[in-house]
């Protein structure tokens, strides 16, 4: 597994469980409080060792935990910034989620990513199907789905109920597309960041 979701995942137990929390998961796993290096490739098993004992940990479904991994990682502002590119609005940005997988690459080749079709399901009604080599991409995109509705201020169901496989089905009904005020958000690089 790339180095970079490892650290995301790190950073995410760290920040949302705590600096205590990430050194119990972290030993259990086997490895040093300093976690992972970000530009390295670690084995699949450890990652999956790692989401398994938080899971435990946490008395939460690996899937719930993948879905919140999502949520966390719209809260980063590079990645936040990356998503909201997709368009002006919560549609548009569904429309183009076909092409993350390619704009995440101009970023990191060898980043492994899924690969993601949006079907249309009826008025304001979406399905987004993710086909990743490993299980839990279905999970993490229904936490970021989510997030950005929030973000862009449109009231939608996300209904991950479909995913834990290879192939994960994500269930997308808009609601209202300008149901609250979104987050700011500029083309301009905001200072600091």
């Amino acid at each position: 597994m790339h180095g970079l979701i490892n650290r995301s995942i790190q950073c995410f137990l760290r920040d949302t469980y705590g600096g205590d929390f990430w050194a119990h998961v972290a030993e259990e796993a086997g490895l040093g409080v300093q976690g992972f290096e970000a530009l390295f490739s670690y084995d699949d098993g450890l990652t999956d060792a790692l989401l398994n004992i938080a899971s435990v940990r946490l008395a939460k479904p690996r899937e719930a935990l993948l879905e919140d991994l999502g949520n966390y990682l719209v809260g980063l502002e590079l990645l936040r910034r990356l998503l909201r590119f997709g368009g002006a609005d919560y549609p548009e940005f569904l429309q183009s989620l076909d092409e993350l997988p390619d704009r995440v690459r101009l970023a990191v080749p060898d980043l492994e990513m899924p690969e993601l079709a949006l079907l249309i399901a009826g008025e304001g009604r979406f399905r987004l199907v993710c086909k990743g080599q490993r299980p839990g991409f279905g999970a993490v995109f229904a936490g970021i789905l989510r997030a950005m509705a929030d973000d862009y201020g449109a009231l939608a169901l996300i209904d991950a109920s479909a995913t834990g496989g290879p192939s994960d089905t994500i269930s997308i009904e808009l609601l209202q597309a300008r149901f609250a005020t979104g987050r700011q958000f500029d083309l301009a690089r905001p200072q600091g960041v």
